[in-house]
């Protein structure tokens, strides 16, 4: 089953798909993506590395988290959405998932759909389903409450399964404040004082906060983000090394070469090679 709905003087988009579906047409889209495993478990292939998903466990990504969606096996449910139909930042107000659903941490989160939740989730992927089949003026206007609904029911419970209960609201709206600057200025601001300053907390403050969640460091996090960014630069452009290293915020293309291979054992020429030569098995 594949289901779409596109508003072309919009180019706005979404498509709902279960196992049976041929998702080929939609790799290399900038669609945000939540993946519902409904069945036994399976494993994703997100940027070149395998995530496991256990039964009845849901995941959300962003554009910039390449996930092969070839290589999708088992019962699951795939949702996507571009920015043009729903913007997470823009809409954050809203839904509050930004920081914790998407561009949530150096660790995807993943959350558990029990006995509970598990019927509520099916009922609004169903509806869903209806309404993407339901041809009228205001489908989109449909669609995006009923996306959003989704959304902060997965945000809810990403608050409460990833956080310990001895962490408040204060603790982890910082946390995902946090995340929001990283998102926004990884580019030019790579020390945890930059956040800090921004955020009227001291380092140490957050680090400590962190600690408490049981989250890796403040500059885990923004490394990792830096570190994402160069593999898509790397993986979807041709720019030389030295380009991104400049366009990351670092001085030299060294520094840049040096940090690369500390967070993935890789050198940049390295990684584009063997980026290539996987992309070229996959065709």
């Amino acid at each position: 089953m594949i289901k779409t709905y596109r508003d072309t003087e919009l180019d706005s988009q979404i498509v709902l798909a279960d196992q049976e579906a041929d998702l080929h047409r939609f790799i290399g889209e900038d669609f945000f993506k939540i993946i519902w495993n409904r069945g036994t478990a399976m494993a994703l292939d997100i940027d070149g590395e395998q995530l496991p998903l256990e039964q009845d466990q849901m995941i959300c990504l962003t554009p910039i988290q390449n996930l092969n969606l070839s290589n999708l096996t088992g019962d699951y449910y795939v949702l996507l959405f571009n920015r043009e139909f729903y913007c997470i930042h823009e809409n954050d107000q809203e839904v509050s998932c930004e920081g914790l659903l998407f561009w949530g941490s150096s660790e995807l989160p993943v959350i558990q759909l029990d006995e509970e939740e598990k019927p509520k989730f099916e009922t609004l992927f169903h509806v869903l389903i209806d309404e993407l089949g339901t041809k009228d003026r205001i489908q989109g206007e449909m669609l995006r409450m009923l996306l959003k609904r989704l959304i902060i029911k997965g945000t809810r419970l990403a608050r409460k399964q990833l956080f310990p209960e001895s962490i408040g609201n204060s603790q982890t709206e910082l946390i995902r404040r946090f995340n929001i600057l990283v998102e926004q200025h990884f580019r030019e601001y790579h020390q945890v004082s930059d956040y800090a300053d921004m955020l009227y907390k001291s380092p140490k403050t957050l680090s400590n906060v962190f600690a408490d969640a049981g989250h890796k460091t403040p500059l885990e996090m923004i490394h990792y983000r830096i570190a994402l960014e160069a593999k898509r630069q790397l993986t979807k452009t041709d720019k030389f090394a030295k380009e991104i290293a400049f366009e990351l915020g670092f001085e030299e293309p060294a520094h840049f070469s040096r940090f690369f291979k500390k967070q993935t054992g890789m050198s940049p020429s390295a990684y584009r090679n063997s980026s290539s030569k996987l992309q070229e098995g996959k065709n």
